[in-house]
């Protein structure tokens, strides 16, 4: 493999960077680095010194701001070409520094972007498109990789320009195409233990700043419960969360919020889940060809059963189609008052 040593920051990684086919790289060792194509794994013939390894990931953290040292053995930064950094280095990994890319090839995509990709029909885009135009909370599940950071971007494109959206992310990835937005982002603790900015303070100082819509780029721990907080009173919002099936997303939405505190319990947290959540977008990845598909919409009708909100399919990917399930699409906007477009 040719290398290009001097085209950019990514130095000895330049090519594998510049290669649109190539979705993510990670450096298991300087003599182990992989690539992932169509969501497939491949060893490559790259090969690197350890000083390469560290120069490069001490090049990159230059831009993102960050850093990588005993006290902090973790790191997530963002690249200046928009993609996601993550290392690891001893003592946490056991001898080399593990290091990852993960490139963001649709990012920035419209809902019509997507359908052209076969992400999902254009009766889905549409009927989104509403979904998003009405105020409705959506919340886009999925697991690593699926799409759902591109799939929540193309959605809060989708908001009236005349709204103002507030974005709230661990590490910048969401850039909506959209005149009035403010993109938020956490902070780590300095040396001193001092000066961190988590989730859940962002979350609600953006309730200060005038939103129309707030959007969390991924809740994964007590967040959530401030997130459904923020979304009961009125406000529309979006998020995602890792999941693998619309099914999981909602009882894991019904979990996360416990981590808040012992005064927080399931059957306080279950009402809410299931009034505030409108619909839940699940996309999936099929790993033999790399193609990433909504493949499952659900409506959360606002109803508890067996402690958990109820939910109705309203389109369900089977066989090479999308079939329309017990939920009807058009119920959810006659109940705000609207018509249903599609």
């Amino acid at each position: 493999m040719h290398v290009n040593h001097t085209v950019n920051e990514f130095g000895p990684l330049a090519d594998l960077m510049a290669d649109p086919t190539v979705e993510e790289i990670w450096i298991n060792s300087p003599h182990r680095i992989f690539i992932a194509r169509m969501g497939i794994s491949q060893l490559t013939n790259l090969v690197l010194s350890t000083q390469e390894v560290r120069d490069l990931v001490e090049r990159l953290l230059m831009w993102g701001g960050r850093r990588l040292d005993l006290s902090h053995p973790f790191v997530d930064a963002r690249l200046p070409d928009g993609s996601r950094l993550h290392v690891a280095i001893p003592d946490v990994t056991a001898t080399h520094w593990a290091v990852n890319i993960r490139k963001h090839l649709i990012r920035g995509k419209s809902l019509s972007d997507l359908t052209e990709l076969s992400v999902m029909t254009q009766p889905i885009a549409d009927y989104l498109s509403q979904a998003v135009r009405s105020g409705l909370n959506i919340l886009v599940s999925g697991s690593t990789q699926a799409g759902k950071t591109t799939l929540l971007n193309a959605l809060v494109s989708s908001t009236p320009f005349q709204s103002r959206v507030i974005t709230i992310e661990e590490v910048f990835e969401l850039k909506p195409l959209l005149p009035d937005c403010v993109a938020l982002q956490t902070r780590a603790a300095n040396l001193q233990g001092d000066g961190e900015i988590p989730l859940r303070k962002l979350i609600k100082e953006a309730l200060r700043m005038r939103p129309s819509h707030l959007v969390v780029g991924e809740i994964r721990e007590a967040e959530a419960l401030d997130l459904l907080i923020a979304l009961n009173s009125g406000l529309p919002g979006m998020a995602t969360i890792h999941a693998n099936s619309a099914r999981e997303a909602i009882a894991k939405l019904q979990t996360l919020p416990l981590l808040a505190g012992e005064n927080i319990s399931h059957h306080f947290v279950a009402p809410i889940v299931a009034s505030t959540i409108d619909l839940i977008v699940h996309t999936t990845i099929i790993r033999e060809t790399g193609e990433r598909r909504i493949s499952e919409i659900v409506y959360v009708t606002g109803r508890i059963e067996n402690d958990r909100a109820e939910t109705e399919p309203i389109y369900t990917y089977c066989n090479g189609k999308y079939e329309v399930g017990l939920g009807d699409p058009a119920r959810i906007f006659h109940s705000l008052g609207s018509n249903w477009l599609g």
